[in-house]
């Protein structure tokens, strides 16, 4: 047994004895209003949020909004006549010039404006990172009101990667100034899509 295994092993014989998690439940919020929050908060974040029928509504707001003749990559398969359909096994250093990317997201956190994001929806965990403007696409039913609330769907997850991503990348350290697409994404667009609720 080498060192490493040593260390491992006491620590494993020195556990704390379980405890009981407390009672969380007083954290939950109001499903019936969290669409509505969710639109209000991702918007003070810097992010634009909407809440589409289908995806006609979605590829027409696409269509009005973004130059499409730049490269627009996307998961959704309702989306892939207007934009290049990713690949897991393509080499991520190719889509250094990605203009769009058009993701699914899991599910969307309305106190706070995050999207709950793993590589299983990603089709490269560089995309939502590498592209200049982000677009993500959720069930509007999948809209939780707190992350408490968030935390507990997500659970022990089967996912290699995961993260919440809320709004377009920004920063305010320099002179307290907001610099929107400080070290990702320009602009952060999300579809709460009621169809598929």
């Amino acid at each position: 047994m080498n060192s490493r295994e040593k260390i491992l092993q006491a620590v494993l014989k020195n556990q704390p004895a379980a405890s009981v998690l407390p009672d969380i439940s007083m954290f939950g919020g109001n499903k019936s209003e969290a669409v509505q929050q969710y639109l209000e908060i991702f918007k003070t974040i810097g992010g634009t949020a909407l809440e589409v029928a289908d995806f006609a509504e979605i590829k027409t707001y696409l269509q009005d909004n973004f130059e499409l003749t730049k490269r627009t990559v996307t998961t959704l398969p309702e989306l892939g006549d207007m934009a290049e359909m990713l690949s897991q096994t393509v080499d991520p250093h190719t889509f250094e010039d990605v203009e769009l990317a058009v993701i699914q997201g899991h599910l969307a956190v309305a106190e706070n404006g995050a999207i709950w994001l793993t590589d299983e929806v990603m089709g490269q965990r560089i995309i939502p990172y590498i592209c200049q403007h982000l677009a993500v696409v959720v069930s509007a039913n999948q809209v939780v009101p707190t992350l408490h609330e968030a935390y507990a769907e997500i659970g022990i997850g089967n996912y290699g990667f995961g993260g919440f991503i809320g709004g377009p990348s920004k920063t305010a350290d320099i002179e307290q100034a907001l610099v929107l697409g400080a070290h990702g994404p320009l602009s952060m667009t999300v579809f709460l899509l009621t169809e598929m609720s």
